[in-house]
């Protein structure tokens, strides 16, 4: 049973999404996790549907159907392929940037790149050294001239090696003022790329390493001001970055109850389907509700985002729960799967090492609750939605 938000146009948006994810992502799933290498074939054709620019006004190429429609083509995709969900949701952060920071000559150059499917954002933010304490970074950018010169590393960076426009955020000077965001082209004299790693799930997704050595970018590649890096940083991560990772996770749990309620559907114990035992249907019961309780988090999160209004917390939210509950339904599955759900050639095990992936990312659960304690508590420092809310109400307006 699936929750209905939206009209019609999102209806056939999600039927078109789920229709190409079967013919074209799902027969390449056993390839990338044999080979665990990076899809760049894939990640260009999933592209090349238009689909990175959904929330991009038409006026600059893209589809202008916003963010819950750009919910909807995560999850369709994630349902199919946790790793392919991702590549999708890294590439929309890297939009965030130039959406609501960009200056109109990034905007015209940038935007109709993405929405053609030629051009790949990322969003490059996290290092070794310092997590998710973004103002203890130390990469560095250093005017000089009609160019600044940018030197360090950034790790976890989602579309890392399939990425064409990286927004790497630097640190110009000292404190929470400090901070610079820039667009960094792949090809740039200078950048690098570390060797792709091998990680426990979602293959054929990059979130590797990028090297910047006496890296010279024009000073026109700043976006917005010196000193806006913690904004474009911070709200990427609140009004995109949370709600695509619930997208992801919602994308695989949809997967899990289907998988798992085909199974015990097709599996006789004591002369009847396993899902006719009663501790069995009980799990399958607790699994949906879950499943029912997260999408409507996160479709209700996103509509909010599309009319403009302050719900910052609601994208919190949206992350806590389809984050938490993803894990606690990956874990039902495996119990009634039993020793079936070992085996590779299920797809049980994959959904839940991909689940793990999105648990970190734009702030673990302990960061979400401490957040929402702050905005119970009246104590949390105003709401990006509410700041940015003249570019979110359906891309760019």
């Amino acid at each position: 049973m699936e929750q209905h938000f939206g009209d019609g146009r999102h209806d056939e948006l999600r039927a078109r999404v789920r229709e190409f994810a079967l013919r074209e992502v799902g027969p390449r799933v056993a390839a990338m996790e044999r080979d665990r290498r990076v899809n760049h074939e894939l990640s260009r054709l999933i592209a090349e549907q238009g689909w990175i620019g959904i929330t991009v006004d038409p006026a600059y190429g893209g589809m202008g159907l916003g963010h819950l429609a750009k919910t909807i083509v995560i999850e369709e995709i994630a349902r199919v392929s946790g790793a392919m969900g991702a590549m999708v949701q890294a590439s929309q952060l890297g939009v965030a940037k130039i959406v609501h920071f960009g200056d109109e000559a990034q905007r015209v150059t940038w935007l109709p790149e993405v929405a053609a499917g030629r051009c790949l954002p990322t969003i490059a933010v996290t290092e070794y050294g310092s997590g998710g304490h973004v103002l203890g970074m130390t990469a560095s950018a250093v005017r000089d001239g009609d160019d600044y010169v940018l030197n360090g590393q950034k790790v976890f960076v989602g579309n890392s090696h399939v990425g064409d426009l990286h927004g790497v955020v630097v640190r110009t000077g000292p404190g929470s003022r400090g901070l610079s965001a820039f667009l960094v082209e792949s090809d740039r004299p200078g950048f690098s790329l570390g060797d792709h790693q091998g990680t426990m799930g979602l293959h054929g997704f990059s979130f590797g390493e990028l090297v910047f050595e006496d890296c010279r970018v024009p000073a026109a590649n700043l976006l917005g001001a010196e000193g806006d890096g913690l904004s474009v940083a911070y709200s990427s991560s609140v009004l995109y970055g949370r709600a695509n990772l619930a997208a992801v996770a919602l994308g695989i749990h949809r997967a899990l109850v289907e998988e798992t309620c085909a199974y015990a559907s097709e599996v006789f114990r004591y002369g009847k389907p396993l899902a006719e035992v009663p501790s069995v249907k009980l799990r399958l019961g607790q699994m949906q509700s879950r499943l029912m309780v997260a999408a409507l988090s996160l479709y209700h999160a996103v509509s909010l985002l599309d009319r403009g209004r302050p719900c910052d917390n609601e994208l919190i939210n949206a992350k806590l729960v389809n984050v938490e509950y993803v894990l606690d339904t990956a874990r039902n599955a495996m119990e009634v799967h039993a020793a079936q759900g070992l085996y590779t050639h299920r797809p049980i095990e994959r959904y839940l090492r991909d689940a793990h992936h999105v648990f970190a990312p734009a702030g673990t659960s302990d960061v979400q609750l401490l957040r929402l304690g702050e905005a119970a508590l009246g104590t949390d420092r105003g709401q990006w939605s509410a700041r940015l809310s003249d570019r979110l109400v359906a891309g760019v307006g």
